[in-house]
């Protein structure tokens, strides 16, 4: 998914427009847009670790955080990002780095509270496609509520789903006489992915999972988190989709539990 930048342009592109063009373009549009090679959360984990070694405390390290949290990761594993670091990049640079990720992620706690959406809103402005419209016509299939918003119905048939924290949907199965199945692409949040008899799989903003016809599987967003993904209908003959049991909540708990 390419990365849409404008903060060159903006600020520089009358000043220093190639620096502009380079930094929109090439480190965003190209460098950062490569996550066929690293996520968009492993690209910020390595970001945010480079910008603390070099002991940055601007605006720049303040947006990466920011970055880093709508790109998945969480409140814990920053704590131990820097913790870890700490031993490698310097003492004092940790504490300066602790002041401004706190900053970022007890904000994103606080408004999450206050919101009557319960954080909706910042997570809808935290990715390029709308949330959508309550997802009524699966509401039977779903714990939780979820939304849904058509970005393609030509050609292949692409839908943003989200879901509240702790929503996910039943085990289900896509069948097809030939070809079929399901492609996700994480865009936001955290979530989960399970296929029948196998170790669930933690979900990030860039991730891809390849969901062959005839697989019984589940997936949603983590208890904690917002979370958002593209659903890629794979086209094939005689397509269908068979719902299942629901994921029972002491499952659901544990592997929460777990991480």
């Amino acid at each position: 998914m390419k990365i849409k930048q404008t903060a060159g342009r903006n600020q520089l592109g009358d000043f220093a427009p190639k620096f502009a063009q380079l930094n929109d373009d090439v480190l965003f549009g190209e460098v950062w847009s490569r996550d066929d090679k690293l996520s968009l959360r492993d690209r910020s984990l390595v970001t945010v670790v480079t910008l603390m070694a070099q002991g940055l405390t601007d605006s720049s390290l303040m947006y990466h955080l920011e970055s880093a949290r709508n790109n998945g990761i969480t409140k814990t594993e920053i704590a131990e990002i820097i913790t870890h670091a700490a031993f490698y990049c310097g003492w004092s640079k940790a504490w300066a780095m602790f002041r401004m990720a706190k900053e970022v992620w007890t904000e994103n706690e606080s408004t999450c509270a206050t919101d009557p959406d319960n954080g909706k809103s910042a997570h809808a402005d935290s990715m390029i496609f709308p949330i959508g419209q309550p997802n009524d016509g699966f509401a039977q299939y779903f714990i939780g509520q979820s939304y849904l918003a058509p970005v393609s119905t030509e050609q292949v048939g692409i839908f943003n789903v989200t879901f509240e924290p702790g929503c996910r949907n039943n085990w289900h199965i896509h069948h097809a006489d030939k070809g079929g199945g399901q492609i996700l692409i994480c865009i936001a949040g955290r979530g989960w992915y399970q296929e029948w008899g196998k170790a669930p799989q933690e979900l990030h903003a860039g991730d891809v999972v390849n969901i062959p016809a005839g697989v019984k599987h589940w997936h949603g967003a983590a208890s904690d988190s917002w979370f958002s993904h593209l659903a890629v209908e794979v086209p094939g003959e005689n397509g269908s989709t068979e719902w299942c049991e629901a994921v029972a909540e002491e499952v659901y708990q544990k592997l929460e539990s777990a991480i």
